[in-house]
């Protein structure tokens, strides 16, 4: 198994001018959305003149959310290349890094595997979202971000309500509670799809809640889904329905839909 050492840059540190930093995932191959993705990768794919992840930085800004961590994976380069272009500030700054997964140990490590490679860069506490869902009026709101730093929640999810290509959910709801209910098992509660936007705290990528070392210097490859049903079984999982515009923009066929809006 490779080993690669985390690199040796200097954590961000929270400032009340962004409470939080923020990790955007983009490591992905994204098989669905080929030939698309054979020379583009998926986050950079444009909906309505503007890459799906400019989208999210220019709503995490204006959250108050400046500092951002990128991973990285296929086609891994052309990601800083073009966000450090189009986001000079931030750059220059060093409010801008990335987690090289593809570059350190030759293939993407998954959501939990990915966060838990990133963690150093992290804080404490800190928003995730998938850089390949469109949701233009979803808003990084800072004090929601502070209220949920200083609960005993592991992670605050936003779900929204089931699209045709996944109608039987992800994850119960009961209140503001997420729970870990099997699809197969009959429930009055209702059930959701994880919109793949969240707040989560360090503590869930260490044990008891994950196995991974700090830093996954080995590159372990896991999802997240694990974690977050340990933590709802521990019930310290929140939730917040969304009913704002949200796309997962899997197919050519969705992206394309967007784009003739």
């Amino acid at each position: 198994m490779q080993t690669a050492p985390y690199p040796s840059e200097s954590p961000f540190i929270p400032t009340e001018t962004w409470p939080l930093n923020a990790m955007l995932l983009a490591a992905g191959r994204g098989e669905r959305m080929r030939p698309l993705t054979d020379v583009t990768p998926k986050p950079l794919l444009q909906v309505q003149g503007k890459a799906l992840l400019d989208w999210h930085i220019a709503a995490l800004q204006q959250g108050g959310v400046h500092a951002l961590v990128v991973n990285t994976a296929w086609l891994g380069d052309q990601i800083p290349a073009h966000l450090d272009a189009a986001w000079p500030a931030l750059a220059a700054e060093q409010r801008l890094r990335y987690s090289h997964e593809g570059r350190d140990f030759g293939h993407a490590l998954e959501t939990a595997g990915g966060i838990a490679r990133a963690l150093p860069l992290l804080g404490d506490a800190f928003w995730l979202a998938a850089g390949d869902v469109f949701t233009p009026d979803f808003v990084f709101d800072a004090d929601v971000a502070r209220q949920f730093a200083a609960s005993g929640d592991l992670a605050h999810l936003w779900l929204v309500p089931n699209p045709a290509h996944n109608p039987l959910g992800d994850f119960a709801l009961d209140g503001s509670r997420a729970l870990n209910l099997p699809k197969d098992r009959p429930s009055p509660l209702p059930r959701y799809t994880y919109s793949t936007i969240a707040l989560l705290k360090a503590e869930l990528f260490r044990a008891p809640w994950c196995d991974i070392a700090e830093g996954n210097p080995d590159g372990v490859a896991a999802p997240l889904a694990a974690l977050l049903r340990r933590a709802m079984d521990a019930g310290r999982v929140g939730a917040t329905i969304y009913s704002g515009r949200w796309t997962d923009v899997g197919t050519p066929e969705r992206l394309a839909q967007l784009n003739a809006l």
